[in-house]
């Protein structure tokens, strides 16, 4: 079984390892690995480190961008309504920043113009 999870913390780097090496070793079932960093991607959120400000905007899995629902699909119009008004509210939700939010605004813009939208 594998789960993700990021956590945030004054701890120094020393601090932070050797709590990690205690951790593996409460349970051989269970095997921590790390890593260290000032930003992190998880689920759909890029989470940064702005000189101790948390900033945090839209990450895009390279995977799956930039495909949505083409408009020339055969689906109600309520469901491209929908896939429009979802991601702005994405965006709205997950940027920390208007300067964050302006470049996602933009790049949903491409996104529905590369989709027919």
């Amino acid at each position: 079984y594998i789960d993700d999870i990021f956590m945030t913390t004054n701890l120094s780097f020393d601090e932070i390892n050797t709590r990690l090496i205690e951790a593996n070793q409460q349970d051989e079932n269970i095997r921590l690995t790390h890593t260290i960093s000032s930003k992190v991607e998880y689920l759909d959120v890029l989470v940064e480190n702005d000189n101790g400000q948390l900033k945090t905007s839209v990450y895009h899995k390279l995977a799956a961008e930039p495909y949505i629902l083409p408009f020339s699909s055969d689906h109600p119009r309520h469901v491209h309504r929908s896939t429009i008004n979802a991601r702005l509210i994405r965006a709205i939700r997950l940027c920390s920043h208007l300067d964050d939010f302006d470049k996602e605004r933009i790049n949903i813009e491409f996104t529905l113009l590369l989709n027919g939208y």
